[in-house]
């Protein structure tokens, strides 16, 4: 994802809105009418088992005075959304209704428009990303019709962001490293609700999506097969209104981190997904090929043209002759070649690191993360006030050192295909 604009002119003040959620004191919240008022829920949401919730457990990672809390949850989507929405209660009640009202305002959008465009895509989203948004609501103690708004606010806004992934003898050790950067608007706030949230799911793969309080679409993430994925909006704001008889990425996002095993298996997820805009995409595996491409997608665009996949050292890459061995990336035109030419072969999380924070939008910074996805391990920075995410330190975490019930086993078990 990426911002609205160069830093969201004009947009809402987010402490205000904060303030005016927390005066409000949530009178909509109306438990009676939580299941019911899904808009557009599938009779697999409204058939979700409130009973045997599970716990989860909530702790965080630092580096210095920065603290990211990591929140664990297991169990059935449904159960997993309730124990996010418990353990990040208070954030999550104060930041989605903020968000909400403000983006709605800067977006001039109603209630009404809402409930259309979540009737619209609902039907095309996979039914675990719609159980976790009703057990985030009921957990949390909100609408469920207000995080399905919330949820719908990524299919109406443009942004843009960057991605490199290198693996095999462009790194030091093999792996496959993959950057992210989420280039969006500080002024929504978002980054001031940070969380590394870690899915167990009882069937699926478990996986990682750093993420903000109450999101359960996935802007980027990992999971155990060693699949590592990142987007880049391209389209802009005249290009609106964008398709919305699709689902989100961040909704197909998660149905990848739960089911693909591979590279191949994730693209056949993908090959499968209706396109809402124009983006770029980088899809990686650690584990079992080893490897991964960018995607350029246009949903204007009509037949075979639609969709473009490069590899590695592609010579018909948009970036060609600016191409490499063992490296993918998309960083609309803001440099990185040269360094990533001169540090081919001595490429790891820190230098990772080092690429994603040079091309950055700045102003607009929120986010940047490098996974390592043949070791299953994260490096997340995340902005705050208004020091951007590159200015600021990486935490770091091995997925390998989770045990949530503390049977000395590890959770995050490296499943390859």
């Amino acid at each position: 994802m990426g911002m609205i604009s160069r830093r969201t002119k004009g947009a809402f003040a987010f402490g205000a809105a904060c303030a005016m959620a927390g005066a409000l004191a949530f009178a909509a919240e109306d438990k009676a009418g939580v299941l019911t008022g899904a808009v557009g829920a599938s009779p697999a949401v409204r058939a979700a088992i409130l009973d045997g919730k599970g716990s989860g457990y909530r702790t965080a990672v630092t580096n210095g005075s920065v603290v990211v809390p990591v929140v664990v949850v297991a169990g059935t989507p449904y159960q997993m959304g309730w124990q996010f929405g418990q353990w990040m209660r208070d954030e999550i009640r104060t930041f989605v209704p903020a968000v909400l009202a403000g983006f709605k305002k800067e977006l001039g959008v109603d209630d009404a428009v809402m409930d259309d465009v979540w009737a619209a895509t609902a039907g095309y989203t996979d039914d675990r990303v719609e159980q976790e948004i009703l057990g985030v609501a009921n957990g949390a103690g909100l609408p469920v019709r207000m995080l399905q708004h919330a949820h719908c606010l990524p299919l109406l806004m443009p942004y843009s962001c960057s991605s490199i992934a290198a693996w095999g003898s462009a790194t030091v050790d093999g792996h496959l490293y993959q950057t992210r950067n989420l280039d969006w608007s500080l002024d929504a706030g978002a980054h001031e609700f940070p969380v590394l949230l870690v899915r167990l799911p009882a069937a699926g793969r478990a996986h990682v999506t750093p993420t903000f309080a109450g999101v359960v679409g996935a802007h980027c993430g990992m999971n155990s097969a060693g699949i590592v994925l990142a987007e880049m909006g391209d389209s802009s704001r005249k290009e609106a209104p964008y398709a919305v008889h699709a689902p989100h990425f961040t909704a197909w996002f998660r149905t990848m981190l739960y089911d693909a095993g591979s590279l191949t298996e994730a693209m056949e997820v993908f090959q499968r997904q209706g396109q809402t805009k124009r983006y770029h995409f980088v899809f990686g595996d650690g584990l079992t090929e080893r490897k991964a491409v960018k995607i350029r997608t246009d949903s204007r665009v009509r037949g075979a043209d639609q969709v473009q996949v490069w590899k590695d050292d592609d010579g018909s890459d948009e970036l060609a002759p600016n191409v490499l061995s063992c490296v993918v990336y998309q960083d609309e035109g803001r440099g990185v070649f040269p360094r990533l030419q001169r540090a081919r072969g001595k490429l790891d999380g820190p230098a990772m690191i080092e690429m994603a924070n040079s091309i950055p939008i700045q102003g607009g910074n929120v986010m940047n993360a490098v996974f390592d996805a043949t070791a299953l391990r994260v490096w997340v920075s995340y902005a705050r006030g208004q020091e951007e995410a590159y200015q600021r330190p990486y935490v770091f975490l091995d997925l390998a050192t989770l045990d949530a019930n503390r049977d000395g086993v590890a959770d995050f078990v490296a499943k390859p295909r």
